[in-house]
């Protein structure tokens, strides 16, 4: 299956996507194995900066998903899942360690040279090494920033076998970049070369080696598929094909100045774009279509009766590059972006699909974020999950079957902007702003069950609840040589 799309007639790709989500991914029972395997096959799909409200199954009215869509009418919706926090490495660091950024290793997005970010240690245990130590096959195709090649974080000594996409997050705001990653091996796109040429998008070339791998597998061995794709992250860039040109025109556009391509092009930079409305929309179904192309390919090969698929964000939706999450409501409805740690900062979609397991068309409540991922995959590959982690397995609110344990509460920080905080206790939501500068300063409080958008502060009307959840964010931060927060050294 080739992820590249040719360009045909204006509507005609939008139809397939529509006609191809009316039908089943279930395999036909011909081609289903004699017995399924009591360990699942686990694909985790981590869409970047996709907030909330852009997918239609949370009301998005201007862009078509209808496989994430379909995803969710043959699975479950959680509706108050989390991310790790509101920007990208210490949101993945805290998904890979069972860890919320309080105690994580990676707690802020920080650079090294020549290329990558600040390394995840040696020392830390990830989801994928669990996995990988359980028998499970372990791949990553997309976006890492935990640790450049070669490192102690690298992804080949973080638990997966392969690796193919961005080591760098910095160089993943280029969407024809002149080189990815293949494990250690650097491959040169010369179609690209040196940022002066745009022919090789690296979102299909990625999506295509994930499809081959997933292609490999046979029903013998269990695996584990990390996609962490760059999609809809800034710069907005999309191939000019027939999705793009299904979106071209609907919507009044205000063009973006950038860094383009050429001679004194810069790494990170993103792109001018005169569409940057039609753009964004063409890229969320772009990663639609990717989820589409995944399924039915798990399809063909027999493997999706007894394949959990996850599909969520890292964050919520970004500003940079044109990108306008006001005019597309992508925040759906939440306060809050990118860098924030309100609802729309940190509260993200996620849907799982397991057949014959998870009960199709179903929400979920459960109160979680991405530090619980860790111990549920653990205990569905049959093992067991470090004992000093911050997640629980949620289980049996994925099966429902048993009695699913509830958070005391969760945390999140964030080291940029002056520093912030958060905690979640019930329906009870507290958010400390310039933290850095004042430790132990007053917080903002809301009532979630009333007040979803955070409107309202209630610290003055409510101050022992605002002190006591303050309390708890002096008391979950344990300080990091790496990230000092506040007056730490």
């Amino acid at each position: 299956m080739n992820p590249n799309i040719p360009v045909r007639t204006v509507s005609q790709v939008i139809t397939s996507l529509l006609l191809l989500a009316t039908l089943p991914f279930t395999a036909p029972a011909q081609n289903r194995p004699n017995s399924t395997p009591k360990r699942p096959n686990i694909i985790f799909i981590l869409a970047d900066d996709l907030g909330y409200g852009d997918l239609g199954i949370n009301g998005q009215k201007l862009i078509k998903t209808p496989h994430i869509d379909r995803l969710a009418a043959e699975g479950v919706r959680f509706t108050q899942f989390y991310a790790g926090t509101s920007v990208c490495a210490p949101s993945r660091s805290s998904l890979m360690t069972g860890k919320h950024t309080g105690h994580t290793y990676i707690r802020g997005n920080k650079s090294v040279e020549p290329e990558g970010q600040q390394p995840i240690a040696d020392s830390v245990v990830t989801v994928a090494e669990i996995l990988q130590k359980a028998g499970y096959a372990t791949a990553a195709f997309g976006k890492w920033g935990l640790g450049p090649v070669g490192s102690e974080g690298d992804p080949n000594k973080q638990g997966f076998n392969r690796f193919y996409g961005y080591n760098c997050q910095s160089l993943a705001h280029r969407y024809y970049p002149d080189h990815l990653w293949n494990n250690g091996e650097k491959i040169v796109l010369k179609e690209n070369e040196n940022l002066t040429q745009t022919r090789q998008y690296a979102p299909d070339l990625i999506q295509k080696q994930a499809l081959e791998f997933v292609k490999a597998r046979d029903s013998q061995q269990p695996f584990f598929l990390f996609l962490p794709y760059i999609l809809p992250h800034a710069e907005l860039l999309v191939p000019n094909d027939s999705i793009f040109q299904y979106y071209k025109g609907k919507f009044a556009e205000k063009p973006y100045k950038g860094a383009d391509y050429g001679p004194n092009a810069s790494d990170g930079g993103y792109a001018s774009q005169e569409y940057p409305r039609a753009t964004f929309a063409a890229m969320v179904t772009r990663l639609d279509l990717y989820v589409g192309q995944l399924l039915a390919t798990l399809k063909a090969k027999g493997l999706d009766q007894n394949t959990l698929v996850i599909f969520s964000s890292d964050n919520g939706p970004h500003q940079e590059g044109g990108a306008d999450p006001a005019f597309f409501q992508s925040g759906g409805g939440f306060r809050g972006v990118k860098r924030d740690l309100y609802e729309g900062g940190i509260r993200e979609p996620f849907i799982a699909r397991w057949p014959g397991i998870i009960k199709p068309g179903t929400k979920n409540d459960y109160i979680g974020a991405f530090w619980d991922l860790l111990p549920t995959f653990a205990e569905l590959a049959g093992t067991k999950a470090p004992t000093a982690i911050d997640g629980i397995s949620f289980v049996p609110a994925l099966t429902g079957k048993g009695v699913q344990k509830k958070h005391d509460y969760l945390y999140w920080e964030f080291h940029e902007r002056g520093g912030s905080q958060a905690v979640r206790q019930g329906n009870w939501k507290a958010v400390r702003l310039n933290a850095a500068a004042h430790p132990g300063g007053a917080v903002e409080l809301y009532d979630l069950s009333k007040d979803p958008a955070e409107t309202t502060n209630l610290a003055g009307s409510q101050p022992d609840k605002a002190n006591e959840l303050g309390r708890l964010m002096n008391e979950s931060h344990l300080a990091s040589a790496l990230f000092p927060f506040g007056n730490e050294k």
